[in-house]
């Protein structure tokens, strides 16, 4: 088969990652590039000296093209949407898909509309982890899960060079740049969908970020399960601390590391049992495998996967831990999603 040709918007801190994995994928040919920052220009140039390169993707959205990648903040991004819908080109986005549910929620109504795939960056899910957690929960071997503990405790230097500087003026960082991920996860693990948040989102008074970059929650499930969640991009300690633990009807199931240290146990069984996972780079890996499928999808050869319409269950959780926590009470994700949807039409 012929290659996707891609166009990749925005040259910052992500897309190095996605110009390494999309150039060794032998289906997919990078047929344009575009950023509005002059020097990004110049380094995208030197490195590809025969393609277009524009400021902005009206440059370059005259390229015979077949889809997209958005390697963009969150915000702002209708212009580059609306682009590529017209001209029906696929979309890969980076997460979340916008920097409001109700924005998203029309991004998704856009690509509908114009009979597009509207793909959602969710890399985490095609992690060598996470598939073998789902496996293991699947199987049946340490019973049903009912409840979970969530912890992602992390110092994240938004200053440094090699990470995006966005989320430093963000309103809720935290949830939207990494939580989203972690609920994403849940969903995607547990296979069910979420029905009501409590949560209290802050700032430690050391931080460097704008906006709250605590977020402490429980969510609850359609199939009852509970999980309690810490996450912070302000810890007072710069090793990152990941555990996620799933109790289950006859054991645990543990995730001790972001990218690996799969272990789970029986109810009686003293010591944990490892589970085989296979070679992983960070980023790289989970990445190649999300851009897999995503050609599958361009291609029409397979179902696509985390599509907008998907990331709009997790998105609901984002903006339930935001009221939740202004309110100081529950938030049940039906009235989220009326705010995105009052005649039904995205359910």
């Amino acid at each position: 088969m012929t290659p996707v040709r891609l166009i990749i918007v925005g040259l910052g801190a992500r897309a190095r990652t996605w110009l390494q994995v999309a150039g060794a994928n032998a289906d997919i040919e990078i047929v344009a590039l575009c950023d509005p920052d002059p020097a990004a220009r110049t380094r995208a140039a030197e490195q590809f000296p025969d393609i277009p390169i524009g400021a902005d993707i009206a440059d370059v959205i005259g390229t015979e093209a077949d889809a997209v990648l958005l390697c963009t903040p969150p915000g702002g991004r209708e212009h580059q949407i609306e682009e590529s819908c017209a001209q029906g080109l696929a979309i890969l986005a980076e997460k979340p898909l916008a920097d409001e549910v109700v924005t998203a929620a029309r991004y998704v109504e856009m690509a509908e509309a114009a009979n597009v795939h509207l793909i959602v960056g969710l890399n985490f899910r095609y992690l060598g982890v996470t598939q073998e957690m789902l496996r293991v929960l699947r199987s049946g071997a340490i019973g049903t899960p009912e409840f979970g503990r969530f912890i992602y405790e992390r110092w994240r230097d938004g200053t440094q060079d090699w990470l995006n500087s966005y989320p430093l003026h963000m309103a809720h960082p935290m949830l939207w740049e990494q939580s989203i991920h972690h609920f994403d996860l849940m969903r995607y693990v547990y296979e069910t969908e979420p029905t009501y948040v409590q949560a209290h989102t802050f700032n430690p008074s050391w931080t460097m970020y704008a906006g709250d970059t605590n977020v402490s929650a429980l969510i609850g499930f359609e199939n009852e399960m509970s999980v309690t969640y810490q996450g912070t991009w302000q810890s007072g300690h710069e090793p990152m601390n990941f555990d996620w633990r799933t109790d289950c009807s006859e054991g645990i199931v543990v995730q001790r590391e972001m990218f690996g240290d799969l272990a789970f146990a029986r109810r009686m069984e003293p010591e944990l049992t490892s589970v085989a996972l296979p070679d992983h780079t960070p980023w790289i890996s989970d990445a190649t495998e999300l851009l897999k499928s995503f050609v599958t999808t361009c291609r029409g050869t397979a179902a696509p996967e985390c599509t907008g319409r998907d990331h709009l269950q997790s998105l609901f959780m984002l903006q339930a831990c935001i009221l939740a926590s202004e309110r100081r009470s529950t938030v049940e994700i039906e009235e989220i999603r009326a705010l995105t949807s009052p005649k039904e039409t995205l359910c």
